[in-house]
C-alpha cells in the first residue's frame, strides 16, 4: 500500500531531518515507528500527509508512493481524498466546536455518509452520548478518541497515528490500543508513531526503529521485541547493572526488510 522510498527531509533548506529512509506498510497491517523525541518520527508522518510545507519543510531526495502512485507532491487535502488520514500528537481537536461538529469536519473533504458516522459512533460509544457537547470540555482520553473518530470520518484506508498514548492514562491507553486493533480488522491500515514501544510491538506486525533521521533496524515485531538492545534501550530491560544513554550502544545500520 505505502511505500516510502530513500526518503530525504530538509527544513528551512538548511536542518536536515530524514537522511534517506525506506519503509513500507503492506495493506491490512499495523507498522509500528519507533524512535527517540528528535529522531525524526512525525517529520515522517508530515512528508506522507503533505504537511511538510507547513512547517517550511521539503522533501529533497527520494519519495512517498500509495497502491504505486506517487504523491509526495501532492497538498494535504489531496492525500486525504487518496486515502490517508492523519491524527496529530496532541490530538488538535477543534475545542470550540462540538464533538458532532469535530465528527463532521473529519469529513470535509469527502460527502459524509451515514455509514462513516454511524462506524465512529460504534467505535467510540462514548462520543454517541456526548454528540452535542463542546469537544474542549472533555477529558484526555476521549479528545483522543475524537481525534481518531474525525480522522476516520474520511474512511481511508490508511491511518497514521502520531503518539495516541501520550499523556494518557494506563486504563485508556489500553482501549486506545484496542480500538487500533479493531480499526485494523476492519480494513484500515496503521502507521503507528509512538514512544511507548511495548504497546506498539504487542499491536503491529513490523516496526522500524529512526535514529537520527535515519532506520537503524527494521524487523517483525515480534522479533524487536526480544532483541537485546531494543528491550534495554525503548522497552526497560536491562541485563547487569544500569546504565546511562551515554553507555547505551548505538544501533548498526541495517537493510530494511531483514528477518
Amino acid at each position: 500500500m505505502l511505500t516510502v522510498t530513500n526518503l530525504e527531509v530538509v527544513y528551512s533548506d538548511v536542518i536536515v531531518a530524514l537522511r534517506g529512509i525506506s519503509l513500507e506498510v503492506p495493506d491490512g497491517s499495523i507498522v509500528a515507528l519507533l524512535g527517540a523525541n528528535g529522531a525524526g518520527k512525525t517529520t515522517c508522518l508530515r512528508a506522507i500527509s503533505g504537511l511538510l510545507d507547513i512547517h517550511r519543510g521539503r522533501i529533497s531526495k527520494g519519495g512517498v508512493t500509495l497502491d504505486g502512485a506517487p504523491i509526495g507532491g501532492l497538498d494535504a487535502p489531496a492525500i486525504v481524498r487518496r486515502g490517508i488520514a492523519q491524527v496529530l500528537e496532541g490530538r488538535r481537536i477543534f475545542a470550540e466546536l462540538t464533538v458532532d461538529e469535530n465528527l463532521r469536519a473529519g469529513a470535509f473533504t469527502r460527502s459524509v455518509t451515514a455509514g462513516s458516522y454511524d462506524r465512529v459512533l460504534d467505535l467510540f460509544p462514548i462520543l454517541r452520548r456526548r454528540r452535542g457537547d463542546v469537544a474542549g470540555y472533555l477529558s484526555g482520553g476521549e479528545q483522543q478518541m475524537l481525534a481518531i473518530g474525525r480522522a476516520l470520518m474520511a474512511e481511508p484506508t490508511l491511518l497514521l497515528l502520531d503518539e495516541p498514548s501520550l499523556g494518557l492514562a494506563p486504563l485508556v491507553v489500553r482501549q486506545i490500543r484496542d480500538i487500533i486493533v479493531e480499526v485494523n480488522r476492519q480494513g484500515t491500515s496503521v502507521l503507528l508513531v509512538e514512544q511507548n514501544a511495548a504497546l506498539a510491538l504487542r499491536i503491529a506486525s513490523y516496526g522500524y526503529i529512526l535514529e537520527n533521521g535515519k532506520i537503524v533496524m527494521a524487523k517483525t515485531a515480534e522479533l524487536l521485541g526480544r532483541d537485546e538492545d531494543v528491550r534495554e534501550f525503548y522497552l526497560g530491560f536491562a541485563q547487569g547493572e544500569r546504565r546511562g544513554y551515554r553507555d547505551v550502544k548505538h544501533y548498526r545500520r541495517r537493510k530494511r526488510w531483514l528477518s
